[in-house]
């Protein structure tokens, strides 16, 4: 019998709603990792399992959205001004981990073996997702 996720797990769901719980409370105002270990009585380990599982009910249930910033922390529930930093910040995030990928991983594998079927595929769809990336940045 496979082990369930530990993100979807009965004891991921508690902290999930413990932290949620910590977070309306805090409301407008956000928290860090360590205040948010602090307010909620769980361990590190726990809040970052709760964290994990509440990313997912919060999209299955149409919640309000958590973000985190350097500066507030872990808040639910922002304004637009905030989620968009957010976003922008994400998705630069990723443009700069899928540069790395290719120009680290995928470019080497494309100068050895030109001729690989699968790494003209790779190329072609992670350039794609590299300017697709690109262009939401900078809108």
């Amino acid at each position: 019998m496979p082990r369930a996720s530990r993100r979807r797990g009965e004891a991921a769901q508690r902290h999930a709603d413990t932290l949620r719980f910590v977070l309306f409370e805090a409301r407008p105002a956000g928290l860090l990792f360590p205040q948010l270990v602090r307010a909620s009585d769980l361990s590190p380990s726990q809040v970052r399992s709760g964290l994990a599982c509440l990313r997912d009910v919060i999209a299955s249930d149409g919640w309000p959205p958590l973000i985190w910033t350097r500066e507030n922390g872990y808040q639910l529930g922002t304004e637009p001004a905030a989620l968009e930093a957010h976003e922008r910040a994400v998705v630069n995030e990723k443009l700069t981990e899928f540069r790395r990928f290719i120009t680290g991983t995928v470019a080497p594998h494309a100068a050895a073996h030109p001729n690989d079927k699968w790494v003209r595929h790779i190329v072609a769809q992670l350039n794609s997702i590299e300017s697709t990336l690109d262009l939401i940045a900078t809108a």
